[in-house]
This record gives C-alpha cells, structure tokens and sequence, in this order.
C-alpha cells in the first residue's frame, strides 16, 4: 500500500470539501463520474464513500475494472480560501451491503454540512420509512496510487505530484 507525504493544502482539500467527482470505468470501457462525499483517513492513505444501493452502478464498474479517480475541483461552501485543485487516482473496493455499520464517517461528513438532513432523517420513524432505501448503501473503498494538484486550482500549469513515502 502506498503513501504519501501529502501537504497540508490537499490534506485541508480532502477535509473540507463538501464533494468530489468520482470516475469509474464502464463495462464498455467509458468514464463514468458522479458527485460523492467522500471521507479522508490519513493514517491509512486512503478514502471512504458510499453509494445508494439503487444507484449501485459505480459498485458495478469497480467490481470489473478497480481503477477509479476523485477529482476535488469544486471548493464552494468549503470556506478554504484559494485552495488547490486534486486529483487522485487509485484503485477501489466495493464492499458488502450495509445500512450505517464501517460507514458511520461518511454520514458524519454528509451531516456536519448538511446539518438539516440529520434532523429530517435519523429519527426510528424516519429510519424505518427511509431505511429501504436511502440508508442501505454499498461502501467504497479508494486507495490512492497518484495524487496530483494545482495550486491555486490552476489547470493551465503542469500539476504538482505528491511524493509517495516509505
């Protein structure tokens, strides 16, 4: 598993920003990218998301081909003042369905942006009504091989790429 010594810019990019497009390869070999939120683990070098069981076509395209990107490119709402644009490349896993058990993280982070949506929907009632659905989830697993960034989110100039460690 590799790592990296990632600067404390990208690190603050990953934290904070609300969602990242996430690129998985299609059966007939298309890109295929989606808005998902995404959780960071530095200790582990690697990322945490979830998908709706009913929107379970990214599940489908790592299970035939791991390779995967997350493109943070989009910094509204994160309050980080000009900061860099990232990508990351790497392989994922989908895991085992699951309603909130190995994923509590990424509904964490969906929540503390979109504080509204706990109130709406954690509740026994709200979680019996919605539970079929909305909170069984497929979890992903990204483990990052590249990472590259523009500071200044400048695409214009060549990337900068995070050096692996160890």
């Amino acid at each position: 598993m590799a790592h990296f010594e990632v600067p404390a810019d990208v690190e603050a990019v990953f934290r904070e920003f609300r969602t990242t497009e996430f690129t998985t390869i299609g059966k007939d070999g298309t890109p295929a990218t989606w808005p998902i939120t995404a959780v960071y683990y530095p200790d582990r070098c690697e990322f945490l998301a979830a998908t709706s069981i009913g929107l379970s076509q990214k599940a489908a395209n790592i299970r035939r081909n791991p390779r995967v990107s997350l493109l943070f490119s989009e910094p509204r709402a994160s309050k980080l003042t000009n900061p860099p644009a990232v990508l990351v490349q790497g392989d994922a896993v989908a895991g085992a369905i699951t309603t909130l058990d190995g994923i509590e993280d990424v509904w964490e982070k969906i929540y503390r942006f979109q504080p509204s949506g706990k109130w709406t929907s954690w509740g026994p009632l709200m979680k019996q009504l919605m539970g079929k659905w909305y909170f069984v989830r497929i979890p992903l697993r990204i483990i990052p091989t590249r990472i590259l960034w523009w500071p200044d989110a400048d695409f214009s100039e060549d990337p900068l790429e995070v050096p692996h460690v160890g």
